[in-house]
């Protein structure tokens, strides 16, 4: 169940007041305002404003989280892929999961990461490696917590369903997310493998090769599809309806994330000095910008579906009518 918190308490709790629950109560300088009914031009500048807002609100801090969430949660995850793995009989689908993942990396953020989960899901085998799925499933269920809240806070909802609830949900997403990269990745190898059979059976077939050569894009699919999936389970119930799009955010974050994993290295080469600086954990600290860039995409993301949300006629009115008998 969720719940709308107070006016005068928006711009207190970490709530942008630009969410669509603070414009459907008067707080925001578009309160009443449908996006439907401005001009292109107009419209942008709107939803820009929207998203700035948002984003300074308590964006950056909640990068900052994810961040450290990220590298926290990454062992665990990856623990629970090897368990799934096994229960399936394919053992070694939990390396080739990390594998998979690592191509979605900047190579040196892969580099870092490939031999200590690597190790990791080796040494653990037997009853040691469902113990460590169990706890893993309730560590990595932290990180889609703080997805959550985030959505939450970017659509200005609060909630009132018990905390175990929602604690349940998040581990079945993490066993349904491992279950769909496996799945993924061996469609991916699949396609792989028709791509070199047409090149070596048709080597002048253009038209078909060109087709094929849409499979490169099977990562950015893939991470779409799982963004996707993601922010339509966890937006606020309300705020899932048909005027209110789930795709533009997926669609930025996974354009910011391919746009971050080939932009990154250039940027740190030219840039120079991490290993004098921070010496052996250089490594480390570049595997945390990367998951801070990653984790201020995924506020934007979530913060521009809640900028496009349209506010339902009747509340707009219900607004409207709260700010005319106060004013």
């Amino acid at each position: 169940m969720t719940d709308s918190p107070p006016a005068q308490d928006i711009v207190h709790k970490g709530i942008s007041p630009e969410s669509p629950e603070a414009r459907a109560r008067g707080v925001g300088t578009t309160a009443h305002g449908r996006l439907s009914n401005l001009g292109i031009s107009k419209r942008f500048w709107v939803v820009l404003k929207r998203v700035a807002v948002g984003t300074y609100t308590d964006g950056f801090t909640y990068a900052g989280n994810l961040a450290y969430l990220s590298l926290v949660t990454l062992f665990p995850f990856f623990i629970v892929a090897a368990a799934v793995a096994q229960l399936f009989g394919r053992s070694a689908e939990g390396i080739r999961t990390l594998e998979a993942f690592l191509q979605t990396v900047p190579p040196d953020v892969a580099n870092v990461l490939r031999k200590p989960v690597a190790d990791v899901l080796q040494a653990r085998t037997g009853s040691l490696l469902w113990l460590g799925a169990l706890v893993g499933l309730w560590t990595t269920a932290g990180f889609i917590e703080t997805l959550r809240g985030i959505l939450r806070a970017a659509y200005g909802v609060q909630t009132s369903t018990p905390f175990w609830r929602y604690r349940l949900g998040s581990i079945g997403m993490i066993v349904a997310a491992v279950v769909l990269a496996m799945a993924a990745f061996s469609f991916q190898i699949v396609l792989t493998a028709v791509e070199q059979f047409v090149y070596r059976l048709l080597p002048l077939s253009t038209e078909v090769q060109t087709l094929l050569s849409v499979t490169r894009f099977a990562p950015a699919l893939a991470l779409f599809g799982a963004l996707y999936m993601l922010f339509y389970s966890l937006t606020p119930r309300k705020y899932r309806g048909t005027e209110c799009h789930k795709w533009p955010g997926p669609a930025f974050v996974t354009i910011w994330w391919m746009a971050t994993t080939a932009l990154l290295p250039l940027v740190l080469s030219s840039l120079g000095g991490y290993d004098l600086t921070y010496g052996s954990l250089a490594g480390v600290m570049i595997a945390l910008v990367f998951f801070y860039i990653i984790g201020l995409g995924l506020v934007v993301g979530a913060e521009l579906n809640a900028a496009l949300a349209e506010v339902p006629h009747e509340r707009l009115e219900q607004g409207r009518q709260k700010e005319d008998g106060t004013s």
